[in-house]
């Protein structure tokens, strides 16, 4: 696969790979550059093969049977390396991920359904059903307000072609907003097809990073045939389409049991079948236990391929890389464990509990009291935190956005100050009026929460060394441990998904499948807010409604890739949601981190900005 630049865009994110690789000490850096020029090296292997192959019609008849044997053996390849065996410990719910937005779903969907390009694991835009990456002037618009897709000629897995409906359809599929799809178009004015292979999508503004739609495993297209019926109240009801929808990737869904295990089988109309890809002819997604049981049945037992996010504590994981059977591997991008402070009110009864009802539903704790988060956040130890839970997969952060240049207004976080807290309390007015150790607001209700967290032992291991940190000043947590499929279940079918934060504080981890911090930020806007209206569909799970942090995002999202205010937007947007909003503490940039049998060859390193299974079409069997 050829390796495409891009002109104004991997020129500001060039610098990400040199940060990445394990480090305990370094993230993943964005760095601005001088060097405006781009290599763009479209594919056009697909061209010289027809061409070759009406040179051989024309003039090699003859020997075409001959040639076609030839080849029969490379095709014959494809399917034949038996069986991959994935651990995924928080099981997918379905495979239609643009009704989740959930990683565990976004992995399971990634095997069969593709977006228009995808992120290498530098950061670099790689094409997957286009052609190439559109360019100024080769695709994108002098005034940046269009985008034309060219896309390659497939078919899907039931034969039938793809073209430039499909992404329309999916286009019509996420506007409507009963569908509750998780792909945000906000920023698009319509999505047309120029012809069967050009798509053209048209924006409301000039847009210097064109590429947030149908771009990364969270943004796949789906096709128009099977899901035609699907659209708006009818999304969650299509478990058929929901649980296997008909792709262009490698594989096929066999069955899917939510919760608990995805079977597949290869795509004999794959477009790699040719080049014996992909060589596994079946693959088991597995659900069930925890990371640590994962880890051990790859590294220690050996029972598995391959295991997803393992957020196993060092002490535990380091001896089971030790047995020899495999190894762990990381990632550092954006991805960061923080805590979200309610903005709305989960003790409120009926359809108003954690509904924002336009701003009607304050919280009366968290909502407009950036001191009292400032408190929270002061109170925790980071650096323990590490230790404890991460060794060398974690550094301590105060931002939301850990990459590039980052901000540096909020480093008073790194360091814990159980006096300086316990000030600002006092100065809100939070008093132990009764010495039972526990402050109250004015009106006497404590300072008593619930905490809620997957479970996991890293997690709960944190989760208690927080809630003694917050002891230390008057605070009290009740922690609540939820089952991880259920608590990141992107259909919200349970009262424990983050997304209907059904409790007062939640703890999780996310970041950007984009190393664009744009699209990232504009997660924390006010039309991203979760609503019961919206089937808690949007990604302001804490519901922040800043308008500073609107208008900032705006001013960002207009900004060209090389305007030297636009890192100063940056840390603006950041500063507000980490900091100022009182609805995020940032904690620890955490790498991603997995583990593979040494008999697998994953085809390169692991891939943090994208699908850790972007390529599992090239993995293969040592």
């Amino acid at each position: 696969m050829k390796r495409l630049k891009l002109l104004a865009l991997l020129a500001v994110f060039a610098l990400f790979a040199a940060a990445c690789g394990g480090s305990d000490s370094d993230t993943e850096e964005a760095t601005t550059t001088d060097d405006d020029t781009t290599e763009v090296a479209a594919s056009d292997d697909g061209d010289e093969e027809a061409m070759d192959d009406e040179a051989m019609d024309e003039e090699e008849e003859e020997e075409a049977p001959a040639e076609a044997e030839d080849e029969a053996p490379a095709a014959s390849t494809a399917g034949q390396g038996g069986e991959l065996t994935l651990l995924q410990w928080q099981a997918p719910s379905q495979a239609n991920v643009l009704l989740s937005g959930g990683t565990k779903d976004a992995l399971a969907a990634s095997l069969v359904i593709e977006p228009l390009a995808r992120f290498d694991p530098d950061g670099v835009l790689q094409p997957a059903l286009a052609e190439f990456i559109p360019t100024a002037g080769n695709g994108i618009s002098d005034d940046l307000t269009e985008i034309t897709w060219t896309l390659k000629d497939v078919l899907w897995s039931d034969g039938t072609p793809f073209t430039a409906d499909d992404v329309v359809f999916t286009y019509e599929y996420c506007s409507d907003e009963a569908t509750g799809c998780s792909l945000d178009l906000t920023t698009v004015a319509s999505v047309e097809a120029v012809d069967d292979r050009n798509v053209k999508i048209t924006f409301n503004d000039p847009k210097p990073f064109p590429y947030d739609q149908f771009v990364g495993y969270l943004n796949p297209i789906i096709q128009r045939a099977q899901f035609a019926d699907c659209v708006g109240a009818a999304a969650a009801a299509c478990s058929d389409q929901n649980f296997a929808p008909v792709g262009t990737g490698p594989y096929m869904v066999v069955e899917l049991r939510p919760e608990d295990t995805v079977t597949y089988e290869f795509n004999p109309l794959w477009r790699g079948n040719a080049q014996g890809e992909p060589f596994f002819g079946n693959v088991t997604i597995k659900g069930g236990g925890d990371a640590e049981a994962a880890a051990r049945s790859v590294l220690e037992i050996g029972e598995a391929d391959y295991a997803w996010n393992l957020q196993v504590a060092p002490e535990i994981l380091n001896p089971m890389a030790d047995a020899g059977n495999g190894e762990v591997i990381v990632s550092f991008t954006a991805n960061v464990e923080h805590i979200n402070l309610n903005q709305t009110d989960n003790r409120a009864d009926g359809d108003l509990r954690s509904n924002w009802d336009g701003g009607n539903n304050p919280n009366p704790f968290f909502t407009d009291n950036p001191e009292f988060a400032r408190a929270l956040s002061l109170a925790i130890n980071r650096d323990e935190l590490v230790i404890v839970g991460y060794g060398d997969t974690g550094i301590p952060t105060c931002n939301i956005w850990p990459v590039g240049q980052q901000s540096t207004n909020n480093d008073w976080c790194l360091t814990q100050d159980i006096d300086e807290a316990n000030a600002i309390l006092d100065g809100l007015g939070y008093l132990d009026t009764d010495d039972d150790g526990v402050r109250e607001l004015s009106d006497g209700t404590p300072l008593e929460f619930d905490y809620a967290t997957s479970t996991n032992a890293v997690r709960q291991s944190n989760q208690d060394l927080i809630k003694g940190y917050w002891e230390d000043i008057g605070v009290i947590a009740n922690m609540k441990n939820e089952d991880a499929s259920l608590f990141f279940d992107g259909t919200c079918g349970s009262d424990a998904c983050i997304w209907k934060f059904f409790f007062d504080i939640e703890m999780f981890t996310n970041g950007s499948t984009l190393p664009d911090p744009a699209s990232y930020l504009g997660n924390w806007r006010t039309s991203e807010i979760p609503t019961l209206e919206s089937s808690w569909g949007g990604s302001n799970m804490p519901r922040i409604s800043n308008a500073e942090l609107d208008a900032t995002w705006e001013e960002l999202n207009a900004a060209s890739i090389d305007d030297p205010s636009r890192n100063d937007l940056v840390i603006r947007v950041n500063d507000i949601i980490s900091a100022e909003s009182g609805g995020v503490i940032p904690l620890i940039s955490r790498g991603s981190v997995s583990a593979k049998a040494n008999s697998l060859n994953t085809a390169g390193a692991l891939n943090g900005w994208d699908s850790e299974y972007w390529n599992i079409h090239e993995w293969t069997r040592e």
